[in-house]
């Protein structure tokens, strides 16, 4: 059996200390980039591996930060993750990902098994009806927790989310802008603080201008492009005739788009439709999508970028943190054209 490449092993080769060697390795600044570049090299050249068992037991961190979130399929999380996982590398941080899929439980057990493995702290975009002990559960065993997406009622936890309601007002305000007046809400659930701040958003632009509230134009549920897709029929069944839709998210504008062209109308001509989140697709959907961007990756960023800061004891940012949306404005709205 080959011997083990040692830290000694690499300085001997290289004339330099075993401290030197180890601090290069973990990318601490107080060594040269040019002499940690030169160290790594060395060491991937002789197939020396990083103890991160070891070092954990000399530093009490394991380098291990959990993510959690409601389902990675979404381009939506995949945009925060992406952005996380940036922030995390610059700090030579990786992470575990579960998708909880609004499960309680799978969530809980998932905080569970970080804390078995020592993981260092956890960010989550709460599943629906997460109760403050699963949170505190984490807390109270040294793993910091930070929120994204979502935020709990009563929890006081740094979180970081874009402005909801004021981006689905934007939505909506631009919609009226164009002359619709009957106005639809398609998707969401006020079981979650992001379903709760859209369509609140919705109901305050609507008042804002003098149009009356009409609860039968709210058709809650999607979130997926299937179910933005299937609720089309539900859409053109409504007896008020809307001529445009604003849709929870990108998934569901799309899907729906595709679901009022099965009966030969065209986003943006016969119904006027906008999304939120800003998703790639958004922009290459026919026709592009008139949307809302949510700063997922800011989102991302500053939440990666909070829990390193408390694992560091450094200044770390607390409470709530909104980040501005913005419209993007594209070929799915326009003029209110009356429906027969």
């Amino acid at each position: 059996m080959a011997q083990k490449i040692k830290l000694s092993t690499i300085a001997e080769s290289l004339g330099l200390s075993t401290a030197t060697i180890s601090l290069a390795l973990r990318d601490s600044p107080l060594v040269a980039a040019d002499t940690r570049e030169r160290i790594k090299e060395q060491a991937r050249a002789m197939g020396y591996i990083y103890n991160r068992r070891a070092a954990s037991l000399r530093t009490s961190r394991s380098g291990i930060i959990g993510v959690v979130v409601h389902d990675i399929m979404n381009p939506f999380y995949g945009e925060i993750l992406k952005a996380i996982e940036s922030e995390l590398d610059r700090r030579s941080h990786t992470f575990i990902l579960s998708n909880h899929y609004d499960s309680v439980e799978k969530q809980r057990s998932f905080i569970e098994m970080l804390l078995q493995l020592g993981g260092d702290g956890v960010i989550m975009s709460p599943a629906i009806g997460t109760p403050i002990e699963d949170v505190e559960l984490a807390e109270n065993n040294n793993m910091p927790a930070i929120l994204v997406a979502r935020q709990m009622e009563g929890c006081d936890l740094p979180t970081f989310r874009g402005d909801d309601s004021y981006g689905i007002s934007l939505a909506t305000n631009h919609l009226i802008s164009l002359g619709h007046r009957t106005i639809a809400m398609v998707g969401g659930t006020d079981q979650t603080s992001t379903g709760r701040d859209r369509y609140q958003g919705y109901v305050n632009a609507l008042r804002k201008a003098g149009i009356e509230v009409d609860p039968e134009l709210r058709l809650p549920g999607p979130r997926s492009m299937q179910a933005g897709f299937d609720a089309a029929v539900d859409f053109l069944s409504l007896p008020q005739k809307p001529t445009a839709a604003v849709c929870w998210n990108d998934l569901v504008a799309i899907g729906f788009m595709n679901g009022i062209a099965r009966a030969g109308l065209l986003a943006g001509r016969d119904i006027s439709v906008t999304g939120y989140d800003d998703l790639e697709e958004a922009s290459i959907a026919t026709p592009a999508l008139t949307t809302v961007w949510n700063g997922q990756e800011e989102v991302g960023r500053l939440a990666a970028r909070a829990l390193l800061d408390k694992l560091a004891d450094s200044h770390a940012l607390d409470g709530l943190h909104l980040i501005k949306p913005e419209m993007r404005i594209r070929q799915s709205t326009g003029p209110v054209r009356p429906r027969s």
